[in-house]
């Protein structure tokens, strides 16, 4: 079953006088379940593909169909709580709040979306256990390693119980131990919990891991195959 359908994507930005166009008319399709890494050189659209199917960017022409929502005829408050509740973001440098413990970043979407704390706690108490940080959830980011915050985020990236979790460049700041740890946590979620992955990496060893690569080159798809 399709989860996410993105047909004819473009994006393009002013550049002065002129303009760059930086994904060129994509069509992809992804299953519910599936984990898919997305690789690509430097400047081919990998992360500005993340950000229009995540409904943190209007694509310039085409359309993105996410669990059957056209969002693009979605008014920015409408998105913008379709990402809370449907989506789930693992980022490079983590985006943690530091004055906040870990288990009260993880419980910022649902209080965001007007949960209260105590209804949340036992899930994002559950979630930081889950990935082997239930002894750290009252610590602050600052007393967490870089692997144990890439942690937390992934655990808040769950609290939802998203459709769909965008990575982009999740281990980029992590050594390959930890990284490691990391990429096994996304292929368990998708093998325990039936949760889609769609992950932006510059590593192949991680992009090994995936069911499925979709390589892009100038705003194009260069390739799109299985693993195995």
């Amino acid at each position: 079953m399709a989860l996410l359908e993105a047909r004819g994507l473009k994006k393009t930005y002013p550049q002065g006088k002129q303009s760059v166009e930086v994904l060129r008319g994509l069509d992809v399709t992804v299953d519910q379940g599936e984990f898919v890494a997305v690789v690509g050189p430097s400047g081919s659209g990998k992360t500005t593909f993340m950000q229009l199917v995540g409904g943190l960017d209007r694509p310039s022409a085409g359309s993105v169909r996410l669990a059957g929502e056209p969002l693009e005829t979605f008014s920015d408050a409408r998105l913008s709580a379709f990402r809370r509740r449907k989506l789930g973001f693992v980022f490079q440098f983590f985006h943690l709040l530091p004055t906040l413990s870990a288990e009260e970043n993880v419980c910022l979407p649902r209080l965001l979306d007007g949960e209260a704390y105590a209804r949340v706690a036992p899930a994002a108490a559950a979630l930081l256990e889950r990935v082997g940080l239930g002894a750290r959830r009252h610590h602050r980011p600052d007393q967490l390693s870089g692997g144990e915050m890439q942690r937390v985020a992934i655990a808040r990236a769950l609290v939802a119980d998203p459709v769909l979790i965008l990575a982009d460049v999740p281990t980029g700041n992590l050594d390959s131990k930890t990284g490691q740890l990391v990429l096994q946590l996304f292929r368990d979620t998708v093998k325990e919990r039936g949760q889609t992955v769609i992950m932006v990496t510059h590593d192949p060893r991680a992009a090994a891991l995936a069911d499925r690569v979709i390589g892009l080159r100038d705003g194009l798809i260069e390739r799109d195959e299985p693993t195995s």
